[in-house]
């Protein structure tokens, strides 16, 4: 299901930590990985020629400090807008996994200091694993996914189980928010889940896998109960559905309404204290 990564580097933050923890996972250990240094263009060609250098180095430390199989790994160092070039490596090479770190900016400040994270979200229907610079990066054994009826859910719901079914003593953590736009939370409740429509049909399926599963309820705002119950749960992993309501003429054009809007998705991106899978399924 994720055989081959594209994981972008900067030189910066988390990510090529948070590919090695990854690799740690039996599913993953096969995965084909495609590292990614991206130079902008420059004033002058003196200038241009140290930052294809700096990039060159940054790629090799990369490369070097995730000490996998030779034969697993390849780079590539390209010239253009990040943000767009993430985008079209993550085409040419067929990625099921973009892994990106993120300085977890606001909605606003994301446009106005051009985070390409965010930009990559928008403009790609693929997985992205945002690891943002001011979290820990655990080893994988707590996956939690937020739950609704969508099939951007059930996507992540497989997606979870993928990563969990060959890890001794994982755990996946089903949750649902039941939306009170007042922001009146409650407490975090652990529920039978075999009589429950949210949660019934997930938690067969990780029974069916041999994944321990555990499913809980709150109320309040969507996105602040998410952060909220990955926080008290204390997971490893956050999976959240983002379904793509744009039109197909505007696949190229970022969905400004989206990022300065209410996106439960971009909330979760900024404010979650674990790195965060966002998966898209186009309707």
């Amino acid at each position: 299901m994720i055989e081959k990564i594209l994981l972008a580097v900067s030189g910066l933050g988390h990510a090529e930590e948070m590919l090695k923890t990854l690799k740690e996972i039996p599913s993953i250990q096969r995965a084909k990985v495609t590292v990614l240094h991206v130079v902008t263009p420059q004033s002058t060609a003196s200038v241009m020629t140290d930052k294809w250098e700096e990039g060159g180095k940054i790629l090799a430390n990369a490369i070097q400090s995730l000490n996998l199989d030779p034969s697993q790994v390849s780079s590539i160092l390209r010239q253009g807008d990040p943000k767009d070039v993430v985008c079209q490596v993550a085409d040419e090479i067929d990625a099921d996994l973009i892994i990106m770190g993120s300085r977890g900016l606001k909605r606003l400040q994301s446009i106005l200091a051009n985070s390409v994270s965010q930009y990559v979200f928008q403009l790609s229907s693929r997985p992205m694993l945002l690891v943002k610079d001011d979290i820990y990066v655990k080893r994988i054994k707590r996956i939690m996914v937020a739950m609704d009826n969508s099939d951007a859910a059930k996507h992540c719901l497989n997606l979870a189980l993928f990563l969990l079914r060959d890890i001794p003593g994982s755990q996946l953590v089903l949750t649902h928010v039941n939306t009170d736009l007042r922001g009146k939370t409650s407490e975090v409740n652990e529920i039978v889940p075999n009589k429950d429509p949210i949660f019934a049909a997930a938690y067969a399926e990780a029974q069916k896998y041999g994944v321990q599963a555990r499913c809980y309820t709150s109320s309040g705002k969507p996105g602040e109960e998410i952060c909220r119950l990955a926080e008290e749960l204390s997971v490893d992993l956050l999976l959240l559905g983002s379904p793509d309501r744009r039109p197909s003429v505007a696949k190229s054009f970022v969905d400004i309404d989206r990022l300065i809007g209410a996106s439960l998705s971009d909330y979760v991106r900024v404010n979650a204290t674990c790195p965060v899978l966002l998966a898209r399924t186009v309707e």
